[in-house]
Order: C-alpha cells, then sequence, then structure tokens
C-alpha cells in the first residue's frame, strides 16, 4: 500500500511531465507560425518610440547599452532615449555626459528614492511617444530587435506589449553557462505562453509598450521589487493582449557568483509568489483565460514541487544518519568495504521511474527546441548538465527560502 508521500510524489512527478507534454503540444500546434528572420524588415511606417534607460552604478555596462540602442536599425528621428540615472555613486553620471549632444538622448539625474521602478516612472511621465520600452542598463539589444518588435504591434492593434527574447551575454563561467542554458530554455516558454495568450511577465530588458497601456492602468508599481511582473498581470487582469518575439535578442549580463545569483532569484521567486498573492483573484478564474487556469497555478506548483522535494530529501538524509549513527553506538564502527556490483534485477520498473525519465526526456526536447527558435538548429550543448546541476543543487535553497519569507511577510531587498 502506499504511503502519503509516495502519492504526492506520484502526482508531481505526472503533473510535471503534463506541463511539458502541454508545451510540446502547443509548440507542435504553432511551430509554423514561428518566425527567425534574418537581417532586417521593413514597416510601412515607423511609430515614434522612446526607450527607458534606468541605472545605478552601472559605470561598467552603461557605455555599451546606449551604443547599442545607438546602433538600432530604425529612424533616429522617431527613436527618444531618456537615461535615468538614479542616484548613482559611482562614475556613472561623468560617463554619460559623452552623449549629451545627441539629438534623440536625454539624461537626466534623480535622487535614488524608490528603485528601478521610480526611475522608469520618471522617464514615463516625460514620455509623450506612442509606444514606450525599458532597457535595464546592464543588457544591449540586437541592431534589428525594435523593428521586429514592432511588426507585432503593425499586424494587430489590439497588441498592448512585446516581450523579447532575453540570451545570456559573453558566459564567463560555470554559473553563466548555467544561465545560458535556462535563459534559451526561458526563450521557448515564453513563446508559447504568448500562444496561449499566459505571458506573466514583461522584462525590463526592452519590453515594448503601447503608451495607451500605462495611460490607462497606470505607472509601474513597487510590486515587492517585481514590477516586471506585476505589470504583465495588471494587463492581464485587463484583458490586454501580450505577445513575444522570438528573434527580437536582447544580450543581459547575469550573476556570476552563486552569493549574486542567490540574492537575483530570492528577489525573482519572492515577486512571484507576493504577485500571486496579489492577483489571486485570476488563479483558476475562467474570465482571466490561461494566464489564471494555467501559468500563475504551473508556476506555484513548480515552487511548491521543488521545495517539497528538497525538504523530503534533506529529512530523508537526516534520518539516514540518524539511524546510522544509532547504530554505531549499537554495534560499533563497520569498516569493512563491499564492492558494488551492477545487476538489472535491480533496476526500477515501478511506474514513477518511467514518468520520471518521460519528464526528463521531454525537458531536453524542449530545450532542443530551444536552440532550433534561437539559432536555426535543433542541438544539445554541455550548459544543459549546468543547467541540470543549477537546478537541481542550488535553487532549491533559494525557492525554499522565498516561500518561507512569503510565508512570514518577510520582504526581500534589490541587492
Amino acid at each position: 500500500m502506499l504511503d502519503f508521500s509516495t502519492v504526492i510524489f506520484y502526482m508531481i512527478m505526472f503533473l510535471s511531465a503534463y506541463i511539458q507534454v502541454f508545451f510540446l503540444v502547443t509548440f507542435l500546434e504553432n511551430r509554423k507560425k514561428i518566425i527567425r528572420r534574418k537581417g532586417s524588415v521593413e514597416l510601412i511606417s515607423y511609430p515614434s518610440t522612446t526607450v527607458i534607460v534606468p541605472c545605478w552604478n552601472e559605470e561598467s555596462t552603461i557605455d555599451r547599452t546606449v551604443s547599442s540602442l545607438l546602433d538600432l536599425d530604425y529612424p533616429k528621428d522617431k527613436l527618444t532615449i531618456f537615461i535615468v540615472d538614479d542616484g548613482s555613486t559611482d562614475n556613472t553620471w561623468n560617463v554619460l555626459q559623452k552623449y549629451t549632444e545627441h539629438f534623440n538622448i536625454k539624461i537626466f539625474h534623480k535622487e535614488n528614492d524608490g528603485g528601478k521602478y521610480a526611475a522608469v516612472n520618471y522617464g514615463l511621465a516625460r514620455a509623450t511617444s506612442e509606444f514606450i520600452g525599458c532597457l535595464d542598463a546592464d543588457s544591449f539589444v540586437d541592431k534589428y530587435a525594435l523593428k521586429r518588435i514592432m511588426t507585432y504591434f503593425a499586424k494587430d492593434e489590439s497588441v498592448m506589449a512585446v516581450a523579447p527574447a532575453i540570451i545570456v551575454d559573453s558566459p564567463k563561467n560555470i554559473l553563466q553557462n548555467a544561465q545560458r542554458a535556462e535563459y534559451d530554455f526561458g526563450v521557448f516558454l515564453k513563446k508559447m505562453l504568448g500562444f496561449m495568450g499566459a505571458i506573466h511577465v514583461l522584462p525590463g530588458p526592452f519590453s515594448i509598450f503601447r503608451k495607451k497601456v500605462f495611460d490607462e492602468l497606470g505607472p509601474y508599481r513597487h510590486a515587492h521589487n517585481t514590477e516586471d511582473a506585476e505589470i504583465a498581470l495588471r494587463m492581464q487582469e485587463h484583458h490586454y493582449k501580450i505577445e513575444h518575439c522570438p528573434d527580437a535578442y536582447v544580450y543581459t549580463v547575469t550573476p556570476n557568483t552563486v552569493k549574486k545569483l542567490y540574492k537575483q532569484r530570492l528577489r525573482w521567486i519572492y515577486g512571484f509568489l507576493k504577485n500571486a498573492t496579489d492577483y489571486k483573484h485570476l488563479i483558476f478564474n475562467k474570465r482571466y483565460g490561461a494566464i489564471g487556469i494555467f501559468t500563475i497555478p504551473a508556476g506555484l506548483l513548480s515552487i511548491l514541487t521543488v521545495v517539497y522535494l528538497f525538504v523530503s530529501m534533506v529529512y530523508d538524509l537526516g534520518s539516514n544518519i540518524f539511524h546510522k549513527f544509532v547504530q554505531i553506538q549499537t554495534v560499533g564502527l563497520n569498516l569493512s568495504v563491499q564492492v558494488p556490483s551492477f545487476d538489472w534485477f535491480f533496476i526500477s520498473t515501478k511506474s514513477i521511474m518511467f514518468i520520471t525519465v518521460i519528464f526528463y526526456v521531454l525537458l531536453i526536447l524542449s530545450m532542443m527546441i530551444s536552440k532550433k527558435i534561437i539559432e536555426g538548429k535543433a542541438r544539445l550543448s554541455f550548459d544543459v548538465v549546468y543547467f541540470a546541476f543549477l537546478s537541481s543543487i542550488l535553487a532549491p535553497f533559494w525557492l525554499t527560502v522565498a516561500v518561507y519569507n512569503t510565508i512570514v511577510s518577510k520582504s526581500v531587498s534589490w541587492r
């Protein structure tokens, strides 16, 4: 007879495999709609667009960020760049002075009194263009990204925002290579959610909005330091259409140490949980479509699954150590070593083993499709091994802490 923990494990693995199958079926139904363009595209008209770059102590990357915007394949008289120095204490402000002569760049300085969302809102209050976007000061856009995003607005007037494809820029260590695989996989997931009308986050690096969104729904909110998730949920609540452009590439610098990655992911997961709580009326509510029926529940399930498995593993490990300690106290230390042997008889043939194998096969297949979408060729890289380490060894720690912080309402700082 199965015990309760085994039943829970079966349910978790089945649902996890089901979600992977759901994404793959969505891909198969829509694969011909995924376009990977080479070079420039032409638009009938080029609407005015403002890109806001909030920055705080970004002297090492801000120059490359602004240069990438100036290199965009887009009419310069239709593109305005707002750079908002959010009270930097390093040399950022001095670096920005080189851009004062550019007619389409405006530089602002404000006190650091609210965080990134306040800096973006500072620019929003001064923008008059038809479209508005944001670009983090540690990210760099592909020269064709804006035109490719604009094609979505041009062909469908109901589209209110478009998210780009975010790719890790020049990974230099194992941790960043793991994140590269993760971000690539994220391009696949975001595009599938776009087909479902269920995108739940509009990332800071180069998401583009119709100005109408902010005029009607208001500016960014603090939103537990995850304003990019809150604005997406707010739009979904009001049935605003969000799309994803998988060939609008944006390259971002990712954390290069475990400590920096931990703080970033703790903020992301905590923000997701808190925003899900704030918008709990969307969950399992058919009025809000797939965002409430699928995206938020699937996200919550994924987090709780990892936390449950992690806590169970720690408990089992502690229990085994305790019993081994009792055994040593009772019969003494046994130093004899048994040479391990392999026998096919001991390979598990339980259904849960097959479900687990199916889950990982589907995951690998999805990651190969991610490469196909980004690079035009389905392939596996060694980054997947690093990603497996990241998701199975490191991720449970920040997920568990984020769940705890959410339960006890312990806020998480930006830095």
